[in-house]
């Protein structure tokens, strides 16, 4: 009898479930007042993030494999700044239709000593519209900051990104821009 109750309760959670996240989605894609129609967002930091030369793993079953070392840098923002250590790397997936995906992980240091992880995943897409040339390039950035520090507050957030690859001087050490701003 137990049991039979349990799956009752189960079965009436799980139906009032989906109707109440079937409504709720239907309103979402009705109402122009949507809280995820505009999105705001609230610039964190600008990081050069210096990278060495890539290592090439070769074809895999899902595309070509490259190694990006990151060597540091420095990253500066309204309220934090500090450097890039030289911890990380960017692992990148060529992809069969010319998409480029980038995951890095890499370590920020502030100045005042706390280190922070870096989770960056990218995507490029370099496409045509209306006959032009058009690049895609945006990411999903993780923070993982100590608890009780300073930067605690990167942890309960969600973060988006940018990637800027500017053409380097001959003998200058090659470097990407990351802009990286919280989601409101």
């Amino acid at each position: 009898m137990k049991r039979t109750l349990n799956k009752i309760y189960i079965i009436a959670f799980i139906s009032i479930f989906t109707i109440c996240e079937t409504e709720a989605q239907t309103d979402a894609n009705n109402d122009d007042t949507s809280i995820y129609k505009d999105f705001k967002t609230e610039h964190v930091w600008d990081a050069k993030v210096t990278i060495g030369n890539a290592i090439s793993l070769g074809e895999s079953k899902h595309g070509g494999r490259n190694i990006i070392p990151i060597t540091g840098g420095t990253f500066e923002g309204p309220k934090i700044k500090g450097e890039v250590l030289p911890y990380g790397a960017d692992w990148q997936l060529v992809r069969p239709d010319g998409d480029v995906e980038l995951n890095a992980r890499y370590l920020l240091k502030t100045d005042d000593g706390v280190t922070i992880q870096v989770i960056n995943k990218v995507l490029i897409h370099n496409g045509v519209v209306d006959g032009k040339p058009e690049s895609y390039i945006k990411s999903v950035i993780d923070l993982e900051a100590p608890k009780g520090s300073p930067y605690e507050y990167l942890n309960h957030a969600i973060f988006l990104g940018t990637l800027t690859i500017p053409a380097t001087k001959p003998g200058e050490t090659p470097y990407v821009i990351i802009g990286v701003y919280k989601v409101l």
